[in-house]
């Protein structure tokens, strides 16, 4: 058993995937605005086991951004804090949702990425890591095999 990484997954590649969700360690949503060589973005992201915060870990939705106005953040944090709750701690240009509603249900992430999509009018790529399974489980769970990043060990 390892872990595995995918990158690049849409939300159509990730609405249809039927894995065990206690098998994601973490899944990210990048979504760039164009054009893309201005560097615009924003990640909505959950590690399972906690987000660095300092010298400790938080759980919940964290996000983070680059060259976005400061002006926006609190739409952003708001459109978040209303699907998720949590409590809002800001740590240099991360957001977090301390103690937010955490997803990893293919169905939720897929739709969570067509709702930024729409409220932050940026197109969103999906990554996500596995743990504690095997090539053959996520070929039979629906993964792209083009979009396997490979994990050094």
């Amino acid at each position: 058993m390892s872990k595995f990484r995918y990158w690049k997954l849409t939300y159509d590649d990730v609405e249809p995937l039927t894995y065990d969700p206690d098998k994601i360690l973490n899944w990210e949503i990048k979504c760039v605005r164009e054009p893309e060589d201005e560097n615009k973005f924003i990640g909505v992201f959950l590690y399972r086991n906690g987000t660095p915060h300092d010298y400790e870990s938080k759980k919940g939705i964290v996000y983070y951004y680059n060259n976005i106005e400061r002006k926006e953040l609190p739409s952003i944090t708001t459109f978040l804090k209303n699907r998720f709750n949590g409590n809002v701690v800001e740590k240099g240009e991360r957001i977090f949702l301390e103690g937010s509603t955490e997803i990893y249900d293919p169905k939720d992430i897929a739709n969570l990425a067509k709702d930024l999509e729409n409220e932050l009018k940026a197109s969103p790529v999906i990554s996500m890591e596995l743990h504690d399974t095997t090539q053959e489980q996520l070929k039979e769970w629906g993964f792209p095999e083009a979009k396997l990043l490979p994990i050094p060990t």
